[in-house]
């Protein structure tokens, strides 16, 4: 059992370590961002190159600087990407353009490489943003639109043809890799995401294993010690009766069965602490513990139990488990509060259900209160056995008797 709790601890540990490493990457992880350096960089070096075509071609020295401002003022936009479009989709997208269009008007020598340089990187940014085919073929045909239309009104003849197809190529060929690249990088994050669910999910479980681990534990003190307590405690009773009476024959031999049943109450007892129950082979058959039960509550109490019927195979070994505690607990809710003197336990097998009902003719209790008052837990206990193995029970009281009936399912 220790060795199983370790295993469970160290893969607690180790699934906790993954998903901190998971949640620390995720925090890195951002479409935009991801690109945020390589698109710096390239916008860099097409600022060079529009400043060297038009230093050769025509120098003119207070343009440039209004270029190299704006051309700042787009690698700052670029550097607060997810900001901007956190606040405004549309607004990011119109003010790169102006940016762009804006510094290639003031580098007309240059302008065929601040266009086809940047409003592809542009282009590429809208998968991003939008991820809607619609949307991203609509903002690349006006791009493409005003480059034409600005490129027409500066060039002529076969170089303007040129230019046009040449932007057209890079955006076919910065779309398609836009698109599978930030595929990637939302498929990631989607993963990312389904692991902090799963992590949350796998602390949920935590929560309600310990939940449950009370709850069984519970019922397993329930069932060993304050039962065996209980019956112990009602035997001396009788006892202590019978040597009042000065029939000391009887009350030696209750005071030997009450020593069996604190011998048998310790050893179950140390059975739910070790967890050995469920894992150790009964030395005696279900009917065999069924039967045993009753002869020990009726040399406890002297109380006449009577038993009809016929027990059944079919039950696995945690239904019979949980049936014969639900039944010394009802024996034992009788027998402390009851006040009867005759009770009648039957079996029966139909519709494919294993049925246990005990019925006793003492002075009922009001079945409203099951669960509502402090500490008595018994018939808390049966309800949750009952849950625990697939069945159900009803319990019905009134002052004729109480009925409390089991059905399992085979």
């Amino acid at each position: 059992m220790k060795r199983g709790i370790l295993d469970t601890e160290v893969n607690s540990m180790w699934f906790k370590r993954r998903m901190k490493a998971a949640s620390d990457a995720e925090e890195h992880i951002d479409p935009l961002s991801a690109s945020r350096l390589p698109v710096l960089i390239w916008l860099g070096l097409v600022a060079t190159a529009t400043l060297i075509l038009q230093t050769m071609t025509a120098p003119i020295i207070i343009p440039s600087v209004f270029f190299v401002i704006v051309m700042l003022a787009h690698s700052y936009f670029y550097w607060i990407t997810g900001s901007v479009v956190a606040y405004s989709k549309p607004l990011y997208i119109i003010i790169q353009a102006i940016l762009i269009y804006g510094s290639a008007i003031l580098m007309p020598d240059g302008m065929p490489a601040i266009l086809i340089g940047l409003i592809p990187v542009l282009i590429g940014q809208t998968v991003a943003i939008y991820f809607e085919t619609a949307k991203v073929v609509f903002i690349a045909f006006v791009l493409y639109v005003m480059f034409c239309s600005l490129t027409l009104f500066n060039r002529t003849g076969p170089e303007a043809a040129l230019l046009v197809l040449l932007l057209l190529l890079m955006m076919v060929v910065v779309i398609s890799y836009a698109s599978l690249f930030y595929k990637q990088v939302n498929a990631r994050v989607r993963t990312q995401n389904f692991l902090r669910e799963l992590e949350l999910a796998h602390q949920k479980v935590e929560e309600l294993t310990l939940t449950g681990e009370r709850q069984r534990m519970a019922r397993d003190l329930h069932d060993t010690l304050a039962q065996g307590l209980a019956g112990i405690i009602m035997q001396l009773e009788a006892a202590s009766i019978h040597q009042e009476k000065g029939n000391q024959l009887k009350a030696q031999e209750i005071i030997r069965n009450a020593m069996v049943q604190a011998r048998q109450s310790l050893a179950d007892a140390r059975r739910a602490i070790d967890d050995l129950r469920t894992k150790s082979n009964p030395s005696i058959t279900f009917s065999e513990a069924f039967q045993e039960q009753l002869e020990r509550f009726r040399q406890a109490t002297g109380i006449t139990t009577e038993f009809q019927g016929e027990l059944s195979s079919q039950l696995s070994k945690v239904q019979m488990e949980h049936i014969l505690h639900i039944l010394s607990e009802s024996l034992m809710n009788i027998a402390r509060h009851a006040q009867a003197n005759l009770i009648t336990v039957t079996t029966s097998q139909s519709n494919n259900k294993f049925n246990l009902n005990i019925v006793d003719n003492g002075q009922g209790f009001n079945t409203g209160h099951i669960g509502k008052l402090h500490g008595h837990y018994g018939l808390i206990g049966i309800q949750e056995r009952a849950r625990l193995i697939g069945g159900s029970i009803e319990i019905e009281s009134n002052e004729k008797g109480t009925t409390v009936h089991l059905s399992v399912p085979l």
